[in-house]
């Protein structure tokens, strides 16, 4: 299943791809007076898919609550995670671009709520305290059930599903210290979406194409196989040190190809008005503009 939370005003309602267009679930259910989920976030945290199913088949026949994708609002398809974990340097193309060596254990760092953001959102760049934007295509892994010290051969179990994201950063803030955060939890530097994609529809995480694109030029281009720690081996190795909640993301780390890896010369940073673009097979493709 492909769910997602419809922007409306200040707030979030569930929507759900079919091939008619999005489900507005909300209208759905009262139409049908059944109970739903209010999104994407209840489903992930509650036993509701079966539900979403049943009501999905009720509305096959009539198209009076499905929405024109091209219409959408989307908010970010996770909105309101626990923990939001980040995975540094987990691409070899990536470490090697660097210039550093590949790391013997996963590199985690954090990013905050406040840096969610939805498809075809504007992304709010801090002009005035940073100027070296770059981009980060990601798979991130949504939890589903909770997992504390699960061994690798689990670790999947634990999963609802999958998302595009995008690792914003904002590298002079990222280096400005020792510490990540600053460059990485700017508000809208984490986007994630349009779809969370339902853990059974995805039929390896460790064999899917990742693109990044600026103005539809290709910057990355990778497979999820290039990957030095599996999906399987981050969860487990977080979960050893602290407890995974449903809700929380894992963003899985990026691949070669972003402007930090380049020659000094040659870096041209990402500024306002810039349409960029990531896309993971079969999870869809997540855009931002900068502004």
């Amino acid at each position: 299943m492909r769910l997602c939370n419809l922007k409306r005003g200040e707030g979030l309602s569930l929507g759900v791809r079919t091939r008619h267009g999005v489900l507005d679930v909300e209208a759905a259910a009262r139409a049908h007076a059944v109970f739903a989920p209010a999104t994407t976030d209840e489903v992930v945290r509650g036993n509701h898919l079966p539900s979403l199913h049943a009501l999905v088949a009720r509305c096959e026949r009539d198209g009076s609550f499905h929405l024109r994708e091209e219409e959408v609002a989307f908010g970010p398809c996770v909105a309101s995670p626990q923990k939001i974990l980040m995975v540094g340097m987990n691409y070899r193309g990536h470490s090697v671009e660097i210039g550093q060596p590949i790391p013997v254990t996963p590199v985690l760092f954090s990013k905050f709520a406040n840096a969610l953001l939805g498809h075809r959102a504007d992304l709010p760049l801090p002009v005035g305290v940073a100027s070296q934007f770059d981009y980060e295509v990601e798979l991130v892994v949504v939890l589903g059930r909770r997992a504390r010290d699960v061994p690798e051969g689990e670790a999947l179990s634990r999963v609802f599903g999958y998302c595009t994201g995008n690792d914003f950063t904002a590298r002079d803030l990222q280096f400005r210290t020792s510490q990540f955060l600053l460059g990485k939890t700017c508000d809208g530097f984490a986007p994630v979406g349009p779809w969370l994609v339902s853990a059974d529809e995805v039929r390896d995480p460790q064999d899917l194409a990742l693109a990044c694109r600026v103005n539809g030029e290709l910057r990355q281009s990778s497979r999820t196989s290039d990957m030095i720690f599996s999906c399987a081996a981050l969860i487990s190795y977080a979960s050893r040190h602290m407890t995974l909640e449903p809700g929380d993301i894992l963003f899985t780390g990026t691949p070669g190809g972003v402007i930090q890896g380049r020659p000094e010369a040659e870096r041209v940073w990402l500024r306002a008005g810039d349409l960029v673009s990531s896309e993971v097979e079969g999870l869809g493709e997540l855009s931002v503009t900068l502004r």
